[in-house]
């Protein structure tokens, strides 16, 4: 039995599903791009034109989730299953869009480049615990223009896994599009076998931008599973009740399937987000907050009485540096998001409140995760008695069972064995063993993995078309050639 986590009781989803239906028609959704606005009027809705408020009624609603697939796959470099979105399964990959990197030696926060992201990347690859890359941080040694498609053509150069991602414009989102099916052997194929899910983000409170809605659009008729991030701010940019928050979040992610499913019926779209509760006191969104994690498990839920697959962000953290907060917040993060079987939970490696990744963090994070997907195997009978077998000769000693063979047969099955970035060993041990502490073994760990990395074998031919397309778009925004990256060559 899967162990899982419910927040909230049948009757209250249906209030909430009751309520946002309630928001949708009043005080209505504003929508900002024309076309989505259209759609919705060709559908039956209210729209203002003048005001850009829309007005939706529950049967448009009801409609468009009928239509939505309850399941789909995202798929590796080499055209393999690798992640499912619907029912309880869970996922992780890093948290995505920081602006800074920690530099483990000085432990200050920089500006995030090139060589930052690729350590990140490198890091996620190499660690099986991250079932997908994301486009982590923003790499500002290139122009603005590239920001958003540039993260992803480094993951494209370095990674097989599947990859989460997302477009700042309406105008990046296709040429991203673009180069995902220049690996996938054209849009068809990607289509068939996605390997990319994007976010798409409504602004609080119950707001489609022109960009955020026309995403849902170009998304959905390019057949690219889109990912919704709604983002309510509990006291702030949502009310400050937690299920108040649930309650806008519903809002925003049933106008924005409705938009996505006007578009194209049928496209993949997931139930998800980034909310946070407010600091009253500080002004901040702590991600690390247990209220944070409360209203994901609970919008999760219902999300999943609709059926729909789930996305959320935890593991992050407020901490700064990676200190016991990190480790309290980070874990207990990933544990109310698999106990709620949310499909893909991101914010692995994240400090200061989504602001700042670290390849050291994704080190430790990976073991949480370890101990979360061990959680999620629950208890086992593994043996044809519970314990009654295991006592034949014994002779109440400390040690006997130690010397069974169906000791030794089980004990990997029973016990997750962690990476030695987890200190089990005796202190005379660990202090022969340098008396590290688990930032110091983090650190070795991911000097390690850079040094043994090695850039994945791709299609050459593919990996030139990508990079010129690139390269052009970046000599358009005005840079004359791409950063150059020591192990990186195209004729």
């Amino acid at each position: 039995m899967q162990p899982k986590l419910s927040l909230l009781d049948d009757a209250l989803i249906t209030r909430i599903l009751d309520e946002a239906c309630q928001l949708l028609l009043k005080p209505g959704i504003k929508v900002q791009n024309a076309e989505a606005r259209q759609l919705l009027a060709e559908a039956g809705a209210q729209v203002d034109e003048e005001t850009l408020v829309v007005r939706i009624p529950e049967q448009i609603v009801r409609k468009a989730l009928e239509t939505v697939p309850r399941e789909f796959q995202l798929y590796d470099y080499e055209g393999s299953p690798k992640v499912q979105y619907g029912g309880d399964a869970v996922h992780f990959d890093p948290g995505s869009s920081g602006i800074s990197v920690l530099i483990p030696e000085t432990l200050e926060h920089k500006t995030a480049e090139t060589d930052d992201l690729l350590r990140v990347i490198k890091v996620a690859e190499s660690l099986p615990q991250y079932d997908a890359q994301s486009t982590a941080v923003v790499c500002h040694d290139v122009p603005k223009d590239i920001h958003d498609l540039y993260r992803l053509y480094l993951i494209m150069l370095y990674s097989k896994k599947p990859i989460v991602t997302g477009a700042f414009t309406n105008q990046t989102v296709h040429a991203m599009i673009d180069m995902l099916a220049i690996f996938a052997g054209g849009h068809d194929k990607l289509r068939e076998k996605p390997r990319a899910i994007f976010d798409a983000c409504p602004s609080p409170p119950l707001i489609w931008s022109n960009f955020g809605a026309g995403n849902l659009i170009t998304l959905a008729r390019a057949g690219i599973p889109a990912e919704i991030v709604s983002m309510p701010l509990a006291g702030a940019a949502a009310p400050v009740t937690l299920l108040g928050a649930v309650t806008q979040h519903a809002a925003e992610c049933l106008s924005g399937i409705t938009i996505h499913q006007l578009a194209r019926a049928g496209s993949p779209i997931v139930w998800g987000g980034a909310p946070a509760i407010f600091e009253m006191r500080k002004g901040g969104t702590p991600y690390g907050a247990i209220e944070t994690a409360m209203i994901d498990s609970s919008y999760a839920q219902v999300g999943k009485s609709l059926g729909l697959p789930t996305h959320t962000y935890l593991g992050a953290t407020d901490a700064k540096l990676l200190d016991m907060q990190a480790g309290i917040e980070s874990l207990m993060g990933f544990l109310v998001g698999a106990l709620s079987g949310i499909n893909m939970i991101s914010g692995a490696g994240m400090l200061d409140s989504l602001l700042c990744q670290s390849p050291e963090k994704l080190v430790i994070d990976a073991e949480g995760i370890s101990m979360a997907k061990r959680l999620l195997q629950g208890m086992k009978i593994q043996s044809d008695t519970l314990a009654t077998e295991f006592f034949e000769g014994v002779n109440f000693k400390g040690g006997d069972f130690l010397k069974q063979k169906i000791t030794m047969k089980l004990f990997q099955k029973e016990q997750h064995l962690p990476s030695r970035i987890i200190d089990r060993d005796s202190i005379r041990g660990w202090k022969e063993s340098g008396s590290l502490d688990t930032f110091d073994r983090a650190r070795v760990h991911v000097k390690e993995i850079l040094a043994s990395f090695s850039r994945p074998a791709l299609d050459s031919v593919h990996a030139a078309e990508l990079h010129a397309y690139v390269l052009n778009l970046a000599r358009k925004a005005g840079m004359d050639e791409l950063p150059a990256i020591n192990d990186l060559e195209f004729a």
